[in-house]
Order: C-alpha cells, then structure tokens, then sequence
C-alpha cells in the first residue's frame, strides 16, 4: 500500500480565471453574485461580492463552496431528513442551499465554486459557468438538486401527498 497519493489543486490563476467567469454569467443575466472559489481542502483561493449582491450571501457562498470541496458533490442534493444533522455534524460547517459546485477534472476534485444572491437555479447557472472555464471541469449535468424550485426551496413533503 502507497504511503503518498497523487493530487492536483485549484492555483490562484485556476481560482481567479474560474471567478472572472462566474462574473462574467452573472452580469449576463443581470443578478449580482457572491462568488467563492476553494481549493480542494476548502481554503478561499478567489471571493468576490458584485455591487448590489447580498453581503450575507459571501458567509452562504463560502459555505457551499466548501461543502462542494470537500464533499465531491454539488449543494442541494442532500434529502431535506438530514440536513440539520449533517449540518449540526460538522459544527455548521456543510450546507444543502443550491449554487456549489466542485470542480472535478478527470474524476480528481481540484477545488470548488458556489454563487449566492440570485435564485438557486441562478446559482447554480453562475458556478457552471465558472467551473466551465477550466478545462475538462465536470459540469453534473444530471445533478437536479433535492426538491427544488427557481423561487426557493420547497421542503418537507410527503411522498403521498400531491402537489396543486
């Protein structure tokens, strides 16, 4: 068994030309942006706040940008049954709000990107767009994000009820 393993991470040229970008989709579509960008161990590399965004959206943006990161995954995939466990797990560290987005080259996650301010469609849209810019980036076309809605989130369903 290998002592050492082989890995690659997100540069602050990566980081930077993964957040000009995210910009870039964001001023397209007219909704300012929180913008983070991380390594793979979920350190800051590039952070942005466009004129008109949230500034509460930088605290929810680094977050999922972190969870992207280190959990290989895309935000707001998570069943809402075990999002205030996992969240309370790791000292509210994780979040489930849509718009993070790992980027993953050639199966290797390298860093991450998350969006906040807009819709969580719109966040999302946003971190694709700056994951895009670096080549091979896995873009999760699949992903659907866990019941969700371009409004906001609609949680708490039963699977028996339907909806109107």
């Amino acid at each position: 068994m290998a002592d050492l393993k082989d890995t690659r991470n997100l540069t602050l040229a990566g980081g930077l030309k993964v957040l000009h970008a995210a910009i870039a989709a964001a001023e397209k579509i007219g909704q300012p942006m929180c913008i983070c960008v991380v390594d793979l161990g979920g350190n800051i590399v590039a952070l942005a706040r466009m004129d008109g965004s949230k500034a509460i959206s930088v605290i929810s943006a680094t977050n999922k940008a972190r969870t992207a990161a280190l959990s290989g995954e895309p935000t707001g995939g998570a069943h809402a049954d075990v999002e205030i466990q996992i969240a309370l797990a790791s000292e509210n560290k994780w979040t489930n709000l849509i718009g993070g987005l790992p980027i993953r080259v050639g199966g290797i996650v390298v860093g991450a990107i998350a969006a906040g301010s807009g819709t969580g469609a719109q966040d999302l849209a946003v971190a694709r767009a700056g994951a895009a810019a670096i080549a091979g980036a896995d873009m999760f076309e699949g992903f659907v994000p866990m019941e969700a809605e371009d409004t906001g989130i609609v949680r708490g369903s039963h699977p028996d009820k339907v909806r109107g």
